[in-house]
């Protein structure tokens, strides 16, 4: 089968949804044309899937505005389940690619991803940041760099997806690249299956508990129904526990069991059922003085800790090389400012000399974010060193201009929504106007005025400047 990096799903029937679950690493689901838009914006689908309850003149003003920022026209389905009031003709019409109908025609979604694919592997058709790659596999995952510390994660990558191994341990510190390995062992291993993530800090113990195996009816108060947990659902794919060491100890014993024995049995039930999944663990804590002070369980470490894949940060003299291409890449791909008047296609020099110097405490998520904010902060087609602003981390100098002007948080989300609220606090919130301010179509701002939910009211100064490209009044700090 066929899989291609990611699919929008524009429907609420779970029988689509079950389908396109297989045919793509990350599945975007909307309930309408709107949100799909928004995450068009975000992410660029290789396919977009809509049920026949979509009129067509909605799909057409969709992709007028999707594909007039795309190199190509997006692939749309209409996958019309029920009998629907409009016609193939009238699809067609609207400029959708394809029309099935009934529910029999789910099964040639996976011939149109094939052919998706196939084209996008012709040598004459290769997106330009493709040489940003080791091989096929990394660029199936967006894995950058070839440096000597890739080519090692590749190998060590490759030997364990072609083993009969079913519990791996994948180690390295925040923002490195773990969950990236880990659907890159999966896609070599067994792409055609599920791949199923979780993060084991982000819930409570009972939580956590009820999404890995499941509930039955009445096992614990609310639980009105059975539920399917993760270790069901991923059927014989991959099981990804993210920050596997932030797991309660009496859960680790459950997982244990697991793992020893392949079988599980939900929450409040009876019947053991078989676990069939690789588990892939990740962690950015040393695991084994996590087992010294007692916070992880010794016999698990054990279990997990057959062939452990390291992972470099990107300080390393062994992946610093790597800094360049992975600033280029996310230039390539960033959508942040997708309808720029003057988009930003390339850094100077000294741009990229300040980006090798740093050190990267947050590793590739820290660099995809510093690249980012450049490209919202840079008036022209080339982000220069201005532009490159990198949060101090070493020491909190109070004394630095950065600090004096009040400017202690540059998250992209936070710059993003303070700058499109100073556009339209200027302009008298006439969003045309705010729109060429900020070299966007009215559609993404609309766009993003819902996202970050911003209200038509006297807002608090900005700390952003929209004729230059730093904060005003406020020197870039630049590693060095």
């Amino acid at each position: 089968m066929s899989v291609l990096r990611r699919i929008a799903v524009v429907s609420r029937e779970t029988k689509i949804h079950d389908v396109v679950q297989g045919l793509a690493h990350e599945v975007f689901v909307a309930d309408d044309v709107t949100e799909a838009r928004d995450i068009v914006e975000t992410v660029t689908p290789d396919l977009t899937v809509f049920d026949g309850r979509t009129a067509p003149h909605h799909i057409r003003e969709f992709l007028d505005t999707t594909n007039a920022r795309m190199s190509r026209p997006l692939v749309t389905v209409v996958t019309a389940l029920e009998p629907s009031p409009f016609s193939g003709h009238d699809y067609e019409h609207a400029g959708v690619s394809h029309v099935l109908t009934g529910e029999h025609s789910l099964q040639h979604l996976e011939a149109i991803a094939t052919q998706i694919r196939n084209e996008a592997r012709r040598p004459g058709d290769r997106p330009a940041h493709e040489s940003h790659f080791l091989n096929e596999d990394a660029a199936t995952v967006s894995m950058v760099g070839c440096s000597k510390a890739i080519r090692h994660t590749l190998k060590m990558v490759k030997l364990v997806a072609e083993s009969q191994c079913n519990t791996v341990l994948v180690l390295g510190e925040t923002g490195t690249g773990k969950e990236i390995v880990a659907k890159a062992i999966h896609e070599i291993r067994h792409s055609d299956e599920p791949f199923v993530a979780i993060n084991c800090a982000a819930l409570t113990a009972t939580l956590l508990e009820s999404e890995l195996f499941g509930h039955v009816k009445g096992a614990f108060t609310g639980a009105d129904r059975d539920k399917m947990g993760l270790l069901e659902l991923a059927k014989g794919g991959t099981l990804f526990l993210d920050e596997i060491s932030e797991m309660p100890l009496e859960l680790q014993a459950k997982l244990l069991r697991v793992l020893q024995e392949r079988t599980f049995r939900k929450v409040g039930g009876v019947k053991d059922k078989t676990c069939r999944a690789t588990i892939i663990a990740s962690s950015n804590r040393n695991l084994k003085k996590e087992v010294t002070e007692k916070r992880f369980r010794q016999d698990l470490y054990y279990r997990l800790n057959i062939c452990p894949i390291m992972l470099a940060p990107l300080r390393s003299p062994d992946r610093r090389e790597d800094v360049r291409l992975l600033a280029e890449y996310f230039l390539k791909t960033s959508s942040i400012c997708g309808a720029k008047s003057k988009p930003v296609v390339s850094i100077t020099k000294l741009a990229l000399e300040a980006l090798h110097r740093h050190d990267w405490p947050g590793n590739v998520r820290e660099l995809r974010n510093v690249i980012e904010r450049a490209i919202l902060f840079e008036t022209t087609d080339k982000i220069g060193l201005s532009s490159i602003i990198i949060e101090p981390t070493e020491s909190d100098d109070t004394s630095s201009p950065l600090f004096n002007e009040g400017i202690r948080d540059f998250s992209l989300e936070k710059a993003e929504r303070e700058l499109i609220a100073r556009a339209l606090h200027r302009t008298g919130w006439q969003k045309t106007q705010a729109a060429a301010l900020l070299g966007i179509t009215r559609a993404t701002l609309y766009a993003k005025v819902k996202q970050y939910n911003i209200q038509k009211q006297t807002p608090k100064q900005s700390d952003i400047c929209l004729s230059t490209p730093t904060p005003p009044h406020v020197e870039p700090v630049v590693a060095g």
